[in-house]
């Protein structure tokens, strides 16, 4: 009787809970609904992208440029440059939508959804649709900029000691001595090979002067949706967009120069100033995906915020934790992918409580950037941190008070513009300049090169965050390869041959071979003497006998006398395939608690003739990773988490055991 009234119970109760629909509206929205509002514009978001995933991934050229999948290469494996955040929106998915009378406004496949305005008598149909995940609304953005312009001629030209400098800046001479980019100039950097894009409220003014030399090879217009990121009649005005590109890459001598001015640059006009909300996020995002596919280095916005209190559709200080804001979570996206995401912190000057910043700000990759007056005092107006999560904002500073433009009256004019906006492109210049000389660095460490040289470095706060960038150190940070090497390497037989000529060598003490399996753990070969102070081509070569059947990667790392180094490029040998069985140590060795183990087949084996255990030292098994499974001819991983089989810290052994073959190899788990 006990079993029967449970049974009833269950059924009774699964039934329950089968007739209570998935709530996917959001709250936010609900309330919109509840409130009357009638036409929302609205986030619709999708549980998949469709059935043609794999096939989608396969052709990468198809979604993104060939620029775009090589900086990705420095983030991702070169295998796997895609991820199923850059396939598109399905569009069988929109087509549906657009049958019940919606208009598409946007697409994100990084959010893997759309937006349109939606009448609420739409919203239950909408809502009922298997392949709809959730519906929330898009979020406005207002902005508030401190000085738009000041509207006069700049004739006078700042004091700049003659003949020091390869260029004459003119009025931009303090904003840039500051971050010391003259001395980067003086050096040949001045941003070639890096595409920057600028987000912003349109471009008014792109017959000045000081954009006479700037190669542009994209714009679009997000607002109106066509390719004119002027005025000419549409919604928005664009002079503050003219400000900000001419901080970051005009160039007109004795008048202004930015720090990137031999950059190539994209154009979005995001930001609809006709409007009392004039930013969207889903403009945004829109435009920073965008952006990627053609192969975007650097992203720079101007964007400022002001945040309201629920009920008002905007996100507020407590949304500043790196997760909640939709176009944080895309512009953190963006820098995952490889691009340098640099944004202005904020015009909401102090506060003793709460922070002031704006999203996308807050995001633990996006490089927040705060403002500071000629004479280095923060301007009263920068936004402050931190985010709500306790992490560090603004990241860096840059002058933001009085900073010269040109002026968007005049094609030959200049003028002075204050606000986080201008701190921003003068930091994106410089995050430019580093990529110019390192194009190999990722967003992140592009951030710490920029962060860890500023003037606040060795104690970074609310208010400066890590202080004034310094374009000189920050270039130098990370050690750049030599030039002029010549690194190469072959297999013969078991054995891989390495060779190497070097020019030009100063006080060269030696060279250490490293080795790596993963191309993140290196370990040192060997180390060859060098020929000290050469200026004639030396010839090189080691060889390595390392048996192994996977990938394998090498790199240089030469010595001199005084103890700097830098490190050549790194070479990959592809796998080839095993001749023999073979067992390798695992790595990393110690581990705590997860580490690898590689091992070869060098023949088509059926089931049960694979077997990989671990073992303790009194020879009990203590877990088994592979049993009796059928391999192919080739080579081998397998992840072992100690944890996962709840082991002590102490020595085991592994052992793969075959038809023939048996190998063991001992490990230590240090917790």
């Amino acid at each position: 009787m006990k079993k029967f009234l449970f049974i009833v119970l269950f059924n009774l109760t699964f039934i329950s809970f089968a007739q209570v629909p998935v709530k996917k509206v959001s709250p936010i929205l609900d309330y919109q609904i509840q409130k009357g509002e009638t036409e929302i514009l609205t986030w619709i978001f999708f549980n998949d992208k469709g059935s043609e995933v794999e096939i989608l991934r396969k052709s990468p050229s198809l979604i993104v440029s060939p620029k775009s999948l090589e900086r990705r290469k420095k983030v991702f494996e070169s295998n796997e440059l895609l991820d199923i955040t850059d396939l598109p929106v399905n569009q069988e998915y929109i087509e549906n939508l657009e049958k019940l009378g919606l208009k598409i406004k946007q697409k994100s496949k990084w959010l893997n959804g759309v937006t349109a305005i939606v009448n609420q008598s739409l919203i239950n149909k909408i809502e009922t649709l298997p392949f709809v995940k959730g519906i929330d609304i898009v979020y406005k953005l207002p902005s508030r900029r401190i000085v738009e312009e000041n509207n006069v001629n700049l004739n006078k030209t700042v004091v700049q000691p003659e003949g020091v400098h390869t260029y004459n800046y003119g009025n931009s001479y303090t904003q840039l001595q500051q971050i010391n980019v003259p001395a980067v100039h003086d050096m040949g950097i001045t941003g070639q090979g890096v595409t920057i894009a600028v987000l912003d409220a349109g471009f008014n003014r792109l017959s000045h002067e000081s954009f006479s030399t700037m190669n542009i090879i994209a714009a679009w217009d997000f607002v109106n949706n066509d390719a004119n990121v002027g005025d000419h009649g549409d919604m928005g005005t664009g002079t503050h967009g003219t400000q900000t590109l001419s901080t970051i890459g005009g160039f007109k001598e004795t008048k202004l120069i930015g720090p990137a001015f031999a950059s190539s640059y994209i154009l979005a006009k995001t930001e609809n100033t006709d409007s009392e909300t004039p930013i969207e996020e889903d403009n945004w995002i829109a435009a920073i995906e965008w952006a990627d596919s053609i192969g975007v280095d650097v992203s720079s916005t101007s964007l400022g915020y002001i945040g309201f209190d629920f009920p008002y559709t905007s996100y507020t200080w407590q949304s500043m934790d790196g997760n909640t804001c939709r176009i944080t979570i895309a512009a953190d996206l963006a820098v995952k992918k490889g691009i340098v995401v640099l944004n202005s912190a904020g015009n909401e000057g102090m506060a003793t409580l709460t922070n002031t910043l704006g999203a996308p700000a807050d995001g633990d990759s996006v490089i927040a950037v705060g403002a500071v007056t000629s004479s280095g005092v923060r301007s009263s107006f920068s936004s402050v941190g931190n985010t709500i999560d306790g992490r560090i904002k603004p990241d860096i500073m840059a002058m933001g008070s009085s900073v010269a433009v040109a002026s968007t009256f005049s094609n030959t004019n200049y003028s002075t513009a204050s606000g986080t906006s201008f701190s921003c492109p003068l930091a994106a210049g410089v995050a430019a300049l580093v990529l110019s000389h390192n194009p190999n660095l990722t967003p992140i460490q592009v951030r710490d090169a920029l962060r860890s040289t500023a003037s606040n470095a060795l104690n970074p706060d609310r208010l400066m965050g890590w202080g004034i960038i310094n374009a000189v150190a920050a270039i130098n940070f990370h050690p750049l390869p030599v030039e002029g090497w010549i690194f190469k390497a072959s297999r013969e037989n078991f054995k891989i041959i390495l060779s190497w000529q070097t020019s030009s060598e100063k006080n060269n003490k030696g060279f250490e071979l490293e080795r790596s399996i993963d191309n993140v753990v290196w370990n040192s070969v060997a180390f060859i003497d060098g020929s000290g102070t050469s200026t004639n081509l030396k010839e090189y070569s080691y060889t390595d006998n390392f048996n192994s059947f996977s990938s394998v990667y090498y790199r240089l790392k030469q010595i001199d006398m005084d103890g700097s180094f830098t490190y050549s490029q790194i070479l990959e040998l592809d796998a080839i395939a095993p001749t023999s069985f073979e067992l390798a140590q695992n790595y990393p060795n110690p581990f705590n608690p997860e580490t690898k183990i590689r091992f070869s087949i060098p023949i088509d084996v059926d089931n049960s003739e694979i077997n990989l255990k671990v073992f303790n030292t009194l020879g009990k098994e203590v877990a088994v990773l592979i049993n009796s499974e059928k391999f192919s001819q080739g080579t081998y991983e397998v992840n072992f988490n100690a944890d996962h089989f709840g082991l002590a810290s102490g020595i085991y052994f592994y052992q793969l055991k075959t038809d023939g073959f048996t190998a063991f190899r001992k490990m230590v788990y240090l917790k």
